[in-house]
């Protein structure tokens, strides 16, 4: 066993975003934040030219996983892709995707076989990506697949949190129009059974208590405004709380993040995606973090996009980097 914790593994996300000026100016200001040591999985001459672009002395050595904790002091380790990599701000191409796709597989390869305690992901451009052929709706879909490799993957969550709250949406990536059918009691009873769990166990909440949200307005108002509510949401919470887990629901989800009344408990459920992400990034954009739930170890990632129009000028806020990375380390040392 290492006499110290191990590195987290990161990932450098979209080339042509601000993910990798985030990573380098962070790695640049490691002393001040006493930040963990981390290994990059990218491209190394790629993040050179990123950091002379970005006016960075920052020495880069390439190195296993193994290694980097010791190198991290004095110089940033990454683990080398290899491949072509323009330093191109702003102009994605779909040449890349095979090394952004790479950078998340070898990262949790390194985190499964037991070399890095955590996976930490940079924003990747998921339209890019798949005109090369990529065939997950997000980075949620991907990770679940290269956790069970040739198997069924594991039911997982995102969550996007800060220090006072927590959002789960129970459908992610899809179109709107198709979030009603998708809605039923066993999916709600599964999820929120493995969310109770990873609320113990992760996060050191002896006995959480989760809100769920109605799909539709005031929670249906008793059939006038859709019956999804009373149908599926209703029997679902009742199942819960048979069970044990502290659960209410279905609440009407316009005065449910009323901050006074979110921070009663300790995750929210929602039906859909901006259900709950609109308030968690209306009250922690630089702050929050995007956790995935039910892997078989910690992923967390800033709850922001690539932001093209800020790669290369110095000038994108690191704040919620910073966290995904605290709370990787946080959250890998509660599972141990």
């Amino acid at each position: 066993m290492p006499s110290h914790p191990l590195p987290l593994a990161v990932s450098m996300g979209e080339p042509a975003g601000i993910g990798p000026d985030l990573l380098l100016s962070l790695y640049a200001l490691r002393k001040e934040t006493a930040l963990r040591p981390f290994i990059l999985f990218g491209h190394r001459q790629f993040l050179e030219a990123r950091a002379k672009r970005l006016g960075l002395d920052i020495e880069l050595v390439e190195c296993f996983a193994r290694e980097a904790y010791e190198a991290f002091p004095d110089k940033l380790p990454v683990f080398d892709l290899g491949g072509k990599c323009e330093d191109t701000p702003g102009v994605p191409t779909s040449d890349t995707a095979e090394l952004v796709t790479t950078a998340i597989a070898r990262g949790v390869d390194a985190v499964m076989q037991g070399l890095c305690s955590a996976l930490v992901t940079a924003p990747i451009n998921k339209a890019v990506l798949q005109q090369a052929g990529f065939k997950y709706p997000g980075h949620t879909e991907y990770l679940a697949a290269l956790a069970a490799p040739g198997g069924t993957p594991p039911l997982v969550l995102m969550m996007l949190a800060d220090r006072k709250h927590r959002v789960v949406p129970l459908t992610i990536h899809i179109p709107l129009r198709d979030v009603p059918d998708l809605i039923r009691t066993d999916m709600i009873v599964e999820a929120v059974q493995l969310l109770a769990a990873e609320l113990r166990d992760r996060f050191g909440i002896p006995e959480p208590k989760i809100a769920i949200s109605g799909l539709n307005p005031h929670a249906g108002e008793e059939g006038l405004m859709g019956t999804e509510d009373a149908r599926e949401i209703a029997p679902a919470v009742a199942i819960l709380d048979a069970t044990g887990i502290d659960v209410v629901g279905p609440l009407p989800a316009d005065t449910l993040f009323v901050p006074k009344t979110w921070e009663q408990y300790d995750c929210v459920v929602t039906m859909y995606h901006d259900q709950g992400l609109i308030p968690i990034k209306t009250v922690a954009f630089d702050r929050a973090v995007n956790i995935t739930l039910g892997l078989p170890f910690v992923r967390t990632s800033p709850d922001h996009g690539t932001a093209f129009e800020l790669a290369g000028t110095g000038k994108g806020s690191a704040a919620s980097v910073m966290q995904a990375i605290r709370l990787a380390a946080e959250l890998s040392s509660n599972s141990r």
